[in-house]
């Protein structure tokens, strides 16, 4: 029986179906201007720039300009990459205008598709920004499609790691910038450290289009972007905290070994009180404070040492120095550290040196960037099964795009083997199989070291691994004869991606083994007999123009046309994949390499009980059914049934995994929005039009502070705490007043006492102006509200930190974390601020210039940095892999005979390298100095 919901959609279409038949509606009106914008000359067409930008300056709207802004698009790409924009790549256009996520299958060609709406909002003089997920990406598109916009007379911006300011400053004023998402999150940070206003990079955040978005907004975004940088020397903190814990006894505390869990009892917490309170380190009267939050971390990270971690076992002394081993292979991991204060309590617990911290300067998630643009768009092949979380986190609505041409390829039902060797048998032999047709395969892998075990098994069955540093080495394929493919295969490593984009593009040629993560290839297609650009750079290419490099052009182009036939004839391209992921997005992205624009295709999974997934849902007691049922070795349990039951525990895996981003943001948003708070200041304190008036402020609020805690409201004069305020007052305000007097005179209030205050501190204040000059106290007033605000706004990211860390245990005590963290976060901050008040006064109530003109703090007064993102796939440090990489490179075009005396000889010097002058600072910190 048919629902009525099915019925519905049969009859009306699905809503997503109305959408697209609306847009079409603006297609046919482009495609009737084309024959007029075909009679355009060039000069003509590029006009139409200056025209547009005209009509938005006399009131015209982005959406009345659409439909010709498009047509000129589609013509200029025509003329200048010889592409012309299908109407459904229009559609996309659109959606991507609208600021929602247009969905489209791979080969669909969305790199053209974003060209369309970047011109248009480009028109604004604002900035748009074109966010891909690597490097290469970047530079292929800006250069790629850069060509149009450079027509139509849009100026055009890359920004990739490694680059300076001064580049970053250029690419971000062009009306189109091109760049990756890590780039444009800690661009964003460092501006929010710099002390210059003009050396800061960013716009204000305009509209951006993200490139594969299911990548950067789901998988990326359980990872912080985080700008970090080494405390200062804490030894002997570590030591103190480190000598508390002999002192309490095995009842003071409860040991899990196997969580790895350590926590003091009450008894223990009263224990401590009293030890911490004799060393003076406790404020306030408990351990559990706001204002202790630091000190309890690192007392919890100090029993943990002592209890959890052995010596010999966890970690062993080498060298003065405790180096870690690893729990799995028992080898030791050098270089390798605890995080959050942990290794230095090991450090503390050997007395062994006591390496400084690495504290975080800046962080935020790519979630919280994102959502500070004005409109967000992005387009991927796979955002309908996250289309929820899309809309619950960024209140973008997922649009599907139909193909151009109808898809082809064939989706078999999966193959479930009762062993992992099983299934790894059926592998080969269906490789074989593939390879002897002359059809290309594409295996596909959860991780990298099952592509390696698969390498290995290639090469037991007389498969040969194709060696990429030749660039003719894959020459054997192109030139197969009689139906015989030479036993060749290709691994991809998703960390190298210009070699990456050159072995997917040629993974079509007949007969091609690619065994591949799942991830490998996004943004360059599979084409069948190969990719004719990739061929014609790879074997021609320096070569001059001239009939001889025509010739072998076309003779690579007919090559390719030939192989592209066999290809299709064998079956087109054949998808394997090892196991499902997690997540059902992932195994679309692999299935959709096949199949592009028309092309026929074949995609399957083989599985095994052994799998991740698979055991989720009880393989135990299907494995022993299966046994009794009498299934053979080798053979393979093939059903509908078994593909839908799979569906639905990866739908349980993805919604567990969105509560977690989703709890994770819910965090994030507490310090997002003290953030905003804080970075919003400090941008008016740069421009330094409200300092003096918020210095005022700042200064009456600390007095009116100062005599509330000595001068209790309606308390008699005889109660009142005199000598403590005075006390207070010279030593925070460095004012001699004699308030004790004050006290003893007839019918005085606290309200008077506050008044003389500030006045005598105006006055103060007014006397250092008019001795050095307003304009240099401005400056001095900058100078110092800005480091001061820096300072505290560190330390309170790492008390931000540790409270994240131990409030979890608030749960047991049936109280909410998230409302614990929101109200204590509140508390941190406030307290920040008023020490932020505190602190600025009397930073300026003590200052005597000794110099005629202040120094300002400049970029070169920031601390030492370095940036940190996680790949969610590989695990790895993108950012540190990014800076070994940059740095091999630049060793490599270091120019040698660098003369310390003669700068002009030092060439390109990276701004984390020594300075050639020998001083031993980095080039950062000494010549290369922003000033």
């Amino acid at each position: 029986m048919v629902g009525l919901g099915t019925l519905a959609r049969k009859i009306f279409g699905s809503a997503n179906d109305r959408r697209v038949k609306v847009l079409r509606q603006k297609v046919d009106m482009i495609n009737a201007l084309e024959p007029e914008m075909q009679a355009l000359s060039d000069q003509q067409l590029q006009s139409k720039t200056d025209e547009f930008r005209q009509k938005l300056r006399d009131g015209a709207s982005l959406d009345d300009l659409l439909v010709p802004a498009f047509a000129v698009v589609r013509e200029a790409s025509k003329r200048v990459l010889g592409l012309r924009h299908y109407d459904v790549q229009l559609i996309g256009g659109m959606v991507l205008h609208a600021g929602q996520i247009t969905e489209m299958r791979t080969g669909e060609g969305k790199t053209l598709v974003a060209t369309a709406p970047v011109y248009l909002n480009a028109l604004t003089g604002k900035g748009v920004h074109v966010v891909t997920v690597n490097d290469y990406l970047a530079s292929r598109d800006v250069e790629w499609m850069g060509k149009v916009y450079r027509f139509l007379g849009l100026t055009t911006g890359l920004i990739v790691h490694g680059i300076s300011d001064e580049e970053r400053l250029a690419a971000y004023a062009a009306d189109v910038t091109y760049g990756t998402n890590n780039e444009f999150g800690f661009d964003y940070l460092r501006d929010n450290m710099k002390y210059e206003r003009e050396t800061m990079v960013q716009r204000p955040h305009h509209f951006a289009i993200v490139d594969e978005v299911d990548s950067i907004l789901v998988d990326e975004a359980r990872t912080p972007l985080i700008i970090s940088g080494p405390l200062e020397d804490r030894t002997d903190f570590y030591k103190t905290i480190d000598g508390f814990i002999p002192q309490i006894s095995t009842e003071d505390y409860e040991l899990d070994e196997k969580a790895r869990s350590a926590t003091f009892t009450e008894e223990g917490n009263e224990k401590l009180e009293t030890l911490l309170a004799e060393a003076g380190l406790l404020k306030g009267d408990s351990l559990y404070d706001v204002e202790n939050v630091a000190v309890v971390h690192h007392l919890q990270q100090a029993l943990k040492a002592h209890t959890l971690f052995q010596r010999d076992k966890d970690y062993i002394v080498r060298n003065n120095e405790v180096v870690i081993i690893d729990e799995f292979t028992g080898r030791m991991m050098p270089g390798r550290r605890f995080s959050e204060g942990l290794h230095q309590a090991l450090e503390a617990k050997e007395s062994v040196a006591v390496q400084p911290e690495n504290q975080t300067l800046a962080s935020i998630t790519f979630q919280n960037y994102f959502r500070m643009y004005e409109k967000l768009a992005g387009m991927t092949g796979t955002a309908m099964t996250e289309a929820d979380e899309f809309m619950d986190i960024y209140s973008l609505e997922v649009i599907e795009i139909p193909t151009n041409l109808p898809v082809k390829r064939v989706d078999e039902d999966d193959e479930v083997y009762r062993t992992a060797e099983e299934k790894y048998n059926a592998i080969i032999e269906l490789i074989d199989d593939c390879n002897g047709r002359g059809q290309p395969i594409l295996v596909g892998t959860t991780s990298i070291e099952k592509s390696e075990l698969i390498a290995e098994l290639l090469k037991k069955h007389g498969y040969k691994q194709i060696d990429l540093s030749n660039p003719k080495a894959f020459a054997p394929l192109y030139e197969s004869k009689d139906g015989k493919h030479p036993k060749l295969f290709s691994v991809l490593n998703a960390r190298y991606h210009e070699q990456e984009a050159s072995i997917i593009a040629q993974a079509g040629v007949p007969g091609a083994v690619t065994i591949a993560t799942n991830m490998a290839g996004r943004g360059t297609d599979i084409q069948l007999g190969g990719n004719v650009d990739m061929r014609l750079a790879a074997e021609l290419g320096d070569m001059a123009e001239g009939a001889e490099r025509t010739s072998k052009e076309a003779s690579i182009k007919e090559q390719i046309e030939s192989l592209k036939q066999t290809a299709l004839e064998a079956g087109g391209l054949y998808v394997v994949a090892t196991e499902r992921h997690e997540s059902r997005r992932i195994d679309n992205q692999l299935r959709g390499r096949s199949g592009r624009q028309g092309d026929p295709g074949c995609s399957k999974f083989y599985l095994s009980l052994q799998d991740d997934l698979m055991r989720i849902f009880g393989s135990e007691r299907m494995d022993s059914m299966l046994q009794k049922l009498g299934l053979k070795e080798g053979e393979a349990i093939v059903h509908p049934w078994i593909n839908k039951a799979l569906e639905k525990a990866q739908q349980k895996v993805e919604a567990r995994n969105f509560d977690i981003r989703k709890n994770l943001l819910k965090f994030d948003d507490v310090m997002n929005d003290q953030r905003k708070v804080v970075f919003e200041q400090r941008l008016e304190m740069m421009d330094g039009e409200v300092i003096q008036e918020a210095v005022a402020e700042m200064r009456e609020e600390v007095i009116e502070d100062l005599v509330a805690k000595y001068i209790p409201e309606r308390a008699y004069p005889e109660q009142w705490d005199t000598e403590s305020l005075q006390s207070e007052v010279h030593n925070g305000l460095n004012l001699d007043l004699p308030i004790v007097d004050w006290a003893n005179e007839e019918g005085i209030a606290d309200e008077e006492v506050t008044v003389r205050i500030k006045k005598a501190a105006a006055e103060a204040m007014a006397a250092k102006a008019a001795n050095y000059g307003a304009d240099i106290i401005r400056q001095v007033e900058k100078a110092i509200l800005l480091q001061t605000v820096d300072h505290l706004w560190r330390e309170h990211l790492a008390n931000l930190d540790h409270l994240r860390s131990v409030v979890g245990l608030r749960g047991y005590g049936q109280r909410d974390p998230l409302q614990e963290y929101k109200t204590e976060a509140f508390s941190l901050f406030e307290a920040m601020l008023s020490n932020l008040r505190m602190a600025t006064t009397s930073q300026l109530m003590r200052v005597e210039l000794v110099q005629e003109q202040p120094r300002m703090p400049t970029n070169a007064d920031l601390p030492q940095m370095s940036a940190h993102h996680t790949d969610a796939t590989t695990g790895e440090d993108e950012m540190a892999l990014a800076d070994r990489q940059l740095a091999a490179a630049r060793a490599a075009a270091a120019p040698d005979g660098r003369d310390p005396e003669s700068p002009e000889t030092w060439g390109k010097v990276g701004r984390n390298e020594p300075c050639p002058c020998g001083s031993g600072k980095k080039y950062k910190h000494c010549h290369g100095a922003l000033v």
